[in-house]
Protein backbone atom coordinates (compact mmCIF):
# COMPACT_ATOMS: atom_id res chain seq x y z
CA UNK A 1 0.00 0.00 0.00
CA UNK A 2 1.27 3.45 -0.92
CA UNK A 3 0.13 6.97 -0.05
CA UNK A 4 1.04 10.35 -1.55
CA UNK A 5 0.88 13.39 0.75
CA UNK A 6 1.36 16.94 -0.51
CA UNK A 7 2.34 19.74 1.85
CA UNK A 8 4.03 17.08 3.97
CA UNK A 9 6.87 19.16 5.40
CA UNK A 10 4.92 20.40 8.44
CA UNK A 11 1.63 20.42 10.32
CA UNK A 12 -1.28 18.22 9.31
CA UNK A 13 0.47 16.83 6.22
CA UNK A 14 3.53 15.80 8.18
CA UNK A 15 1.49 14.11 10.90
CA UNK A 16 -0.86 12.34 8.48
CA UNK A 17 2.29 10.92 6.84
CA UNK A 18 3.47 9.62 10.22
CA UNK A 19 0.07 8.10 10.99
CA UNK A 20 -0.16 6.34 7.62
CA UNK A 21 3.33 4.98 8.07
CA UNK A 22 2.28 3.51 11.42
CA UNK A 23 -0.49 1.68 9.54
CA UNK A 24 2.08 0.17 7.16
CA UNK A 25 1.84 2.52 4.17
CA UNK A 26 4.82 3.33 2.00
CA UNK A 27 4.91 7.06 1.39
CA UNK A 28 5.58 9.65 -1.26
CA UNK A 29 5.95 13.02 0.48
CA UNK A 30 5.91 16.30 -1.43
CA UNK A 31 6.65 19.90 -0.45
CA UNK A 32 8.91 22.83 -1.32
CA UNK A 33 11.09 22.42 1.79
CA UNK A 34 13.39 19.49 1.01
CA UNK A 35 15.25 19.77 4.32
CA UNK A 36 12.05 19.26 6.32
CA UNK A 37 10.96 16.41 4.05
CA UNK A 38 14.22 14.61 4.68
CA UNK A 39 13.85 15.23 8.39
CA UNK A 40 10.39 13.64 8.23
CA UNK A 41 11.78 10.71 6.24
CA UNK A 42 14.30 10.04 9.01
CA UNK A 43 11.43 9.70 11.49
CA UNK A 44 9.48 7.12 9.47
CA UNK A 45 10.10 3.38 9.38
CA UNK A 46 8.32 2.50 6.11
CA UNK A 47 9.72 3.24 2.64
CA UNK A 48 9.61 6.97 1.81
CA UNK A 49 10.20 8.79 -1.48
CA UNK A 50 10.92 12.50 -1.13
CA UNK A 51 9.87 14.88 -3.92
CA UNK A 52 10.85 18.54 -3.64
CA UNK A 53 8.29 20.36 -5.77
CA UNK A 54 6.26 23.59 -5.92
CA UNK A 55 2.69 22.59 -6.78
CA UNK A 56 1.61 26.19 -7.41
CA UNK A 57 3.29 25.62 -10.80
CA UNK A 58 0.64 23.81 -12.83
CA UNK A 59 3.11 21.81 -14.93
CA UNK A 60 4.57 20.29 -11.75
CA UNK A 61 1.22 18.69 -10.92
CA UNK A 62 1.33 16.75 -14.20
CA UNK A 63 4.98 15.84 -13.59
CA UNK A 64 4.15 14.57 -10.12
CA UNK A 65 1.41 12.29 -11.39
CA UNK A 66 3.62 10.93 -14.15
CA UNK A 67 6.48 10.32 -11.73
CA UNK A 68 4.46 8.65 -8.97
CA UNK A 69 1.84 6.56 -10.79
CA UNK A 70 -0.91 4.73 -8.92
CA UNK A 71 -1.30 5.28 -5.18
CA UNK A 72 -3.86 3.80 -2.81
CA UNK A 73 -4.29 7.11 -0.97
CA UNK A 74 -3.79 10.69 -2.12
CA UNK A 75 -3.80 13.47 0.49
CA UNK A 76 -4.10 16.92 -1.09
CA UNK A 77 -2.87 18.97 1.84
CA UNK A 78 -0.67 21.68 0.28
CA UNK A 79 -2.17 25.12 0.82
CA UNK A 80 -1.87 28.45 2.60
CA UNK A 81 -3.87 31.56 3.53
CA UNK A 82 -3.56 35.31 3.50
CA UNK A 83 -5.07 37.89 5.84
CA UNK A 84 -6.39 41.41 5.29
CA UNK A 85 -8.98 43.47 3.45
CA UNK A 86 -9.39 42.24 -0.10
CA UNK A 87 -8.38 45.59 -1.62
CA UNK A 88 -5.17 45.61 0.43
CA UNK A 89 -3.88 42.05 0.12
CA UNK A 90 -1.24 41.09 -2.45
CA UNK A 91 -2.74 40.02 -5.77
CA UNK A 92 0.38 37.99 -6.58
CA UNK A 93 0.10 36.10 -3.29
CA UNK A 94 -3.61 35.48 -3.87
CA UNK A 95 -3.02 34.12 -7.36
CA UNK A 96 -0.38 31.79 -5.93
CA UNK A 97 -2.92 30.80 -3.27
CA UNK A 98 -5.46 29.97 -5.97
CA UNK A 99 -2.88 27.96 -7.91
CA UNK A 100 -1.96 25.97 -4.78
CA UNK A 101 -5.30 25.65 -2.97
CA UNK A 102 -7.52 25.18 -6.03
CA UNK A 103 -5.71 24.46 -9.29
CA UNK A 104 -3.25 21.91 -7.88
CA UNK A 105 -6.01 20.13 -5.93
CA UNK A 106 -8.22 20.02 -9.03
CA UNK A 107 -5.50 18.64 -11.31
CA UNK A 108 -4.17 16.05 -8.87
CA UNK A 109 -7.66 14.88 -7.91
CA UNK A 110 -8.63 14.35 -11.55
CA UNK A 111 -5.41 12.61 -12.61
CA UNK A 112 -5.14 10.24 -9.65
CA UNK A 113 -8.90 9.60 -9.58
CA UNK A 114 -8.77 8.26 -13.14
CA UNK A 115 -6.07 5.77 -12.05
CA UNK A 116 -8.13 4.73 -9.03
CA UNK A 117 -11.27 4.23 -11.10
CA UNK A 118 -9.36 1.86 -13.39
CA UNK A 119 -8.37 -0.18 -10.32
CA UNK A 120 -11.79 0.31 -8.68
CA UNK A 121 -9.93 1.13 -5.49
CA UNK A 122 -8.54 4.15 -3.70
CA UNK A 123 -9.16 7.12 -1.44
CA UNK A 124 -8.50 10.83 -2.04
CA UNK A 125 -8.51 13.17 0.96
CA UNK A 126 -8.82 16.84 0.07
CA UNK A 127 -7.92 19.05 3.01
CA UNK A 128 -10.48 21.83 3.22
CA UNK A 129 -11.40 23.74 6.40
CA UNK A 130 -14.35 24.91 8.43
CA UNK A 131 -13.64 28.04 6.35
CA UNK A 132 -14.97 26.14 3.34
CA UNK A 133 -18.47 26.28 4.81
CA UNK A 134 -18.58 29.94 5.87
CA UNK A 135 -18.17 33.41 4.35
CA UNK A 136 -14.73 34.78 5.22
CA UNK A 137 -14.29 38.55 5.36
CA UNK A 138 -10.63 39.51 5.92
CA UNK A 139 -9.56 36.11 4.57
CA UNK A 140 -11.75 36.18 1.46
CA UNK A 141 -9.41 34.37 -0.94
CA UNK A 142 -8.61 31.57 1.53
CA UNK A 143 -12.23 30.93 2.56
CA UNK A 144 -13.32 30.96 -1.08
CA UNK A 145 -10.59 28.51 -2.07
CA UNK A 146 -11.65 26.08 0.63
CA UNK A 147 -15.30 26.38 -0.40
CA UNK A 148 -14.19 25.24 -3.86
CA UNK A 149 -12.33 22.26 -2.39
CA UNK A 150 -15.32 21.21 -0.27
CA UNK A 151 -17.86 21.55 -3.06
CA UNK A 152 -15.65 19.77 -5.61
CA UNK A 153 -14.97 16.86 -3.26
CA UNK A 154 -18.59 16.38 -2.18
CA UNK A 155 -19.78 16.54 -5.80
CA UNK A 156 -17.30 13.97 -7.10
CA UNK A 157 -17.97 11.65 -4.18
CA UNK A 158 -21.69 11.59 -5.01
CA UNK A 159 -20.89 10.81 -8.65
CA UNK A 160 -18.77 7.87 -7.52
CA UNK A 161 -21.49 6.64 -5.14
CA UNK A 162 -24.14 6.74 -7.87
CA UNK A 163 -21.83 4.89 -10.26
CA UNK A 164 -21.09 2.27 -7.56
CA UNK A 165 -17.35 2.82 -7.98
CA UNK A 166 -15.25 1.70 -5.03
CA UNK A 167 -13.28 4.96 -4.75
CA UNK A 168 -13.96 7.66 -2.18
CA UNK A 169 -13.26 11.39 -2.06
CA UNK A 170 -13.02 12.62 1.51
CA UNK A 171 -13.02 16.17 2.83
CA UNK A 172 -11.15 17.19 5.98
CA UNK A 173 -12.66 20.25 7.68
CA UNK A 174 -10.42 21.30 10.56
CA UNK A 175 -10.78 24.48 12.56
CA UNK A 176 -7.77 26.19 14.13
CA UNK A 177 -4.81 23.82 14.26
CA UNK A 178 -1.39 24.58 15.73
CA UNK A 179 0.65 24.62 12.50
CA UNK A 180 2.85 26.95 10.43
CA UNK A 181 -0.33 28.10 8.60
CA UNK A 182 -0.80 30.89 11.16
CA UNK A 183 2.63 32.34 10.40
CA UNK A 184 2.11 32.28 6.63
CA UNK A 185 -1.33 33.89 6.89
CA UNK A 186 -0.06 36.36 9.52
CA UNK A 187 -2.94 35.64 11.87
CA UNK A 188 -3.52 34.37 15.40
CA UNK A 189 -6.58 32.37 16.42
CA UNK A 190 -8.56 33.10 19.58
CA UNK A 191 -10.15 29.66 19.76
CA UNK A 192 -8.25 26.85 21.40
CA UNK A 193 -6.39 25.10 18.60
CA UNK A 194 -6.21 21.34 18.22
CA UNK A 195 -2.80 19.76 17.81
CA UNK A 196 -1.91 18.60 14.32
CA UNK A 197 -1.04 15.19 15.81
CA UNK A 198 -4.59 14.79 17.13
CA UNK A 199 -6.16 15.96 13.87
CA UNK A 200 -3.96 13.57 11.86
CA UNK A 201 -4.76 10.57 14.06
CA UNK A 202 -8.51 11.35 14.00
CA UNK A 203 -8.43 11.86 10.24
CA UNK A 204 -6.58 8.65 9.38
CA UNK A 205 -8.88 6.63 11.66
CA UNK A 206 -11.96 8.01 9.88
CA UNK A 207 -10.39 7.76 6.43
CA UNK A 208 -9.48 4.09 6.80
CA UNK A 209 -13.05 3.39 7.90
CA UNK A 210 -14.27 4.89 4.63
CA UNK A 211 -15.70 8.10 6.11
CA UNK A 212 -15.73 11.03 3.70
CA UNK A 213 -16.91 14.00 5.82
CA UNK A 214 -14.23 14.43 8.48
CA UNK A 215 -14.56 17.26 11.00
CA UNK A 216 -12.38 16.98 14.11
CA UNK A 217 -13.39 18.88 17.25
CA UNK A 218 -16.81 19.36 18.85
CA UNK A 219 -16.76 23.18 18.57
CA UNK A 220 -16.02 22.96 14.83
CA UNK A 221 -18.93 20.55 14.34
CA UNK A 222 -21.15 23.15 16.04
CA UNK A 223 -19.74 25.89 13.79
CA UNK A 224 -20.71 23.85 10.73
CA UNK A 225 -24.25 23.47 12.05
CA UNK A 226 -24.42 27.20 12.75
CA UNK A 227 -23.26 27.86 9.20
CA UNK A 228 -26.27 25.93 7.91
CA UNK A 229 -28.80 27.45 10.31
CA UNK A 230 -27.97 31.16 10.15
CA UNK A 231 -28.01 33.32 6.99
CA UNK A 232 -24.64 34.06 5.39
CA UNK A 233 -24.91 37.80 6.06
CA UNK A 234 -25.18 37.10 9.81
CA UNK A 235 -22.30 34.60 9.71
CA UNK A 236 -20.19 37.10 7.75
CA UNK A 237 -20.65 39.75 10.46
CA UNK A 238 -19.61 37.28 13.15
CA UNK A 239 -16.57 36.10 11.17
CA UNK A 240 -15.53 39.70 10.47
CA UNK A 241 -15.57 40.61 14.18
CA UNK A 242 -13.63 37.44 14.99
CA UNK A 243 -11.02 38.18 12.32
CA UNK A 244 -10.62 41.79 13.50
CA UNK A 245 -9.82 40.55 17.00
CA UNK A 246 -7.13 38.29 15.52
CA UNK A 247 -5.70 41.28 13.67
CA UNK A 248 -5.48 43.37 16.83
CA UNK A 249 -3.69 40.52 18.64
CA UNK A 250 -0.88 40.39 16.06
Amino acid sequence: MRALITGASSGIGRDIAKELSKRGYELVIVARNEEKLNELKSQISTKVDVINMDLSIKENCYKLHEKVGFVDILVNNAGFGTFGKFQDTSLDKELKLIDTNIVAVHILTKLFLKDMIKENSGYILNVSSIAGHLPGPLMAAYYSSKHYVSTLSESINEELNKSKINVKIGTLNPGPVRTNFNNVANVKFELNSLSSEYVARYTVDKMLKGKTDITPGFSIKLARIAGKVFPNNIIAKFVYRSQKRKESSN
